[in-house]
């Protein structure tokens, strides 16, 4: 196990002014960094960013996003389609350059975008066939896979474990992994360790995410954290617990997750005693 800090905590392009955030993420102890590939026009950024993440002695994941619905892989515009596939292209390039083990995210629909329905079987099964190309890609890369399903207010494509796993069916083949978030669980499933259980079972469980159930300091709240550490533990995972907390700092994405208000005093609260947390819960498991 690998427990990991997401930097959207502080910003959605991580530059040389968060050089110190990376190092005290270090010394308290964290394995890697959850990097935000957000902005996909400089490959060189991510290159250097390689070289400052070595000299830390820091491992990395990524986190991606769908920027806009002229990039949206459901629309009915083949245009934009095409175009979704382009930018999962270029952030997957970004991420083989950076050296992320992993794609995490909603790559599946823009934040906040919504249809006044559900999901329709066309519009999965455009999706899909997007996701498909992207796949082969992230493949021929080494990168792994973890499709983020959302609460119903922040998307609409894939809200829950049972319709992420059915749409690792629909994808085909191979399937695609799965990103579990224990904010998203707090919300939607009836059972979260039941749903997390029926993840791992079907194979898809690539990545999870540590989020209270207010986006605040791990612990602090009442997410089933601890919970969900004892059952991975138990399941035998042996891949990230990466924290996400949100603060107000990344203005469009406190809009799209609906953080109107500070969740802790200082970020350097969530990166202590949040790996604290992590790391008590998991030496206590059985």
């Amino acid at each position: 196990m690998k427990i990991g800090m997401n930097m959207l905590l502080w910003t959605g392009h991580v530059t040389q002014e968060h050089v110190p955030a990376l190092r005290a993420i270090k010394e308290t102890g964290f394995d890697g960094v959850e990097i935000p590939v957000l902005d996909t026009s400089d490959e060189g950024h991510y290159r250097w960013l390689a070289g400052v993440l070595d000299d830390l002695g820091l491992e990395r994941t990524v986190v991606a996003l769908i920027p806009d619905e002229a990039h949206s892989p459901l629309s009915p515009d083949a245009a934009h389609r095409r175009a979704a596939g382009d930018h999962l292209a270029r952030v997957i390039e970004c991420t083989h350059v950076l050296g992320g083990q992993v794609i995490a995210g909603p790559w599946f629909q823009p934040l906040g975008v919504f249809s006044g329905s559900g999901p329709t079987a066309a519009e999965l099964d455009r999706c899909a066939e997007v996701h498909r190309g992207a796949l082969a890609l992230m493949r021929e890369a080494g990168i792994v896979p973890g499709l983020e399903p959302l609460n119903r207010f922040e998307a609409y494509l894939l809200n829950t474990c049972e319709q992420a796993i059915a749409y690792a069916e629909r994808v085909g083949p191979g399937g695609i992994g799965i990103l579990y978030d224990t904010f998203h669980a707090n919300i939607e499933e009836k059972d979260p360790i039941a749903a997390l259980h029926a993840l791992h079972a079907s194979g898809n469980l690539a990545h999870v995410h540590i989020s209270e159930n207010d986006r605040g300091t791990p612990g602090r709240g009442h997410a089933a954290i601890p919970e969900t550490i004892r059952a991975l533990k138990a399941l035998g995972y042996d891949g990230w617990l990466t924290i996400e907390a949100f603060g107000r700092s990344v203005p469009e994405l406190a809009a799209a997750t609906r953080v109107w208000r500070e969740f802790f005093p200082s970020p350097d609260e969530v990166v202590t005693e949040g790996y604290r947390f992590i790391r008590q819960h998991w030496d206590d498991a059985a």
